[in-house]
């Protein structure tokens, strides 16, 4: 889709702090996180929720969120991580193609709310740094 900043970030039109890529998924961390480390998992292909990706870029991203999960933890240590995944604006759908979220959090973080936070950007510097160390995880 022309216009989706989804789409644009995977076919590297718009910059991003890249995690891991194949054939089916692009992997980023979110310029605007929750906490340290969040990470969302995209298809390529254009898809604007659950009810529009084709079953087989659905098992994708859910293969890639293994592996990413994974990654995080041996980075991170978290003590949990929250994976979810909003359809349509009634639940806070920003951006409008298909994207699951990987949100660690550490012991002395705050609560998690699940479709409704406050988008603050992050600090540019320690994205990339965390994005880096999960990318070099998943290498």
């Amino acid at each position: 889709m022309d216009n989706c900043i989804f789409c644009k970030i995977a076919k590297g039109e718009i910059p991003s702090v890249k995690v891991f890529e194949d054939d089916r998924v692009f992997v980023f961390e979110d310029i605007n996180p929750i906490l340290p480390g969040h990470t969302l998992l995209i298809p390529k292909a254009h898809a604007e929720n659950i009810w529009e990706i084709s079953g087989d870029d659905l098992a994708a991203i859910h293969r890639a969120s293994k592996r990413v999960a994974e990654a995080i933890r041996s980075v991170l240590d978290p003590v949990g991580v929250a994976v979810f995944q909003l359809n349509g604006r009634g639940v806070n759908q920003v951006v409008m193609h298909y994207h699951l979220h990987l949100v660690p959090r550490m012991a002395d973080a705050p609560a998690l709310t699940m479709t409704d936070w406050e988008l603050k950007p992050g600090n540019l510097d320690e994205i990339r740094r965390i994005g880096e160390k999960i990318a070099v995880a998943l290498a």
